[in-house]
């Protein structure tokens, strides 16, 4: 986890816990410190979704582990099973994400043989971390995974532009092409989250309306078209220098990789609504990219020894292409409203 409002928030969530844990003068508690910890989650939803979940499982692990101490006492194997037992009822309720906090709620009431009030104490402590960490998470720099997205799409695009642009003339150092490219699929990983999240939030938190139901598929293509560019990096690193290169195929491939992160670029910008829609551009591209990949299988055709590498590139980037027509097409007809409709 990178430094930022989440990290800042979980202190605060602690603090809050452990405040509110010594007005109430309990003994111990650090279990609402640890509560609040396992309770900070990305987004609002699912902040919601882990205080309902964790509400059942906590209530479930307390009354097993308080029966549990009364029969079995402390014992180290009757703790271990009880443990066994509960992660299997919270697997089978598809509460996985909870069973953390849930077995820590275990062995603590285990280990005071079945005392009663130490599991309300337990208990008590448990509700108090996961309601300071849902509070401080929608009250304290809540969670925007949508804006985020969007506003990380321009600088993805720009790292991922330098090394297309840089592939097959091979200008930029490999050292640094190796470092560039590792942050460039770290960030993809990163946006690809953020949609996940947000697409999450729009279909289990409020009904969608018919223009956030289109903006959804504009921003699934902003994305597809990203890991497509990411494939033709990882093709040309794999492939490309270990073929066997006629006269003027550097030329003919990087021409085509500027054509596309400028129809790329332009797609963008139609989006941003910065650009006038132009379908004429959209079919000059398609012919453009289907010439590209007719030449690519002729110039293959002559040259046989390296084929099948420069051919799996040049799928890659036609590939790339289709998703970029796609793209732009949507922008020409899907426009973004404001964030605070």
């Amino acid at each position: 986890m990178a430094f930022g409002a989440r990290v800042l928030k979980t202190g605060i969530a602690v603090t809050l816990a452990l405040f509110l844990s010594m007005l109430l003068n309990t003994h111990s508690p650090a279990g609402a410190a640890i509560a609040a910890i396992f309770a900070m989650q990305p987004s609002i939803y699912r902040s919601w979704r882990y205080f309902l979940d964790q509400l059942q499982t906590s209530t479930l692990g307390a009354i097993m582990a308080l029966l549990g101490g009364m029969v079995f006492s402390n014992e180290p194997i009757a703790v271990g099973l009880v443990c066994v037992l509960v992660l299997m009822i919270c697997l089978k309720l598809n509460m996985a994400d909870t069973v953390g906090l849930t077995l820590v709620t275990v062995v603590s009431v285990m280990e005071a043989s079945g005392d009663w009030k130490f599991a309300v104490t337990r208990f008590v402590l448990t509700l108090i971390g996961i309601i300071s960490a849902f509070v401080i998470n929608i009250t304290v720099f809540p969670p925007k995974p949508k804006q985020q997205f969007i506003s990380q799409i321009q600088i993805v695009f720009n790292s991922m532009s330098l090394l297309l642009r840089t592939a097959i003339s091979d200008e930029i150092k490999e050292s640094v092409f190796r470092e560039e490219k590792g942050k460039l699929e770290g960030a993809i990983k990163s946006l690809s989250d953020k949609y996940h999240l947000f697409e999450e939030e729009q279909k289990k938190l409020k009904r969608s309306r018919f223009s956030q139901t289109r903006q959804m598929v504009v921003y699934k293509q902003m994305l597809e078209s990203l890991h497509k560019g990411g494939e033709v990096l990882d093709a040309v690193e794999k492939h490309y220098f270990q073929s066997v290169r006629p006269d003027g195929t550097d030329r003919f491939f990087d021409d085509h990789l500027e054509l596309l992160i400028r129809f790329h670029e332009h797609a963008l910008l139609k989006f941003e609504n910065k650009l006038k829609p132009n379908e004429d551009e959209c079919e000059l591209f398609q012919q453009a990219n289907d010439e590209f990949m007719k030449h690519a299988i002729t110039r293959f055709d002559h040259c046989q020894e390296g084929m099948l590498r420069l051919s799996i590139v040049a799928a890659a980037m036609y590939d790339y292409g289709h998703q970029l027509e796609r793209l732009s097409r949507l922008a020409d007809h899907i426009h973004p409203v404001e964030e605070s409709k």
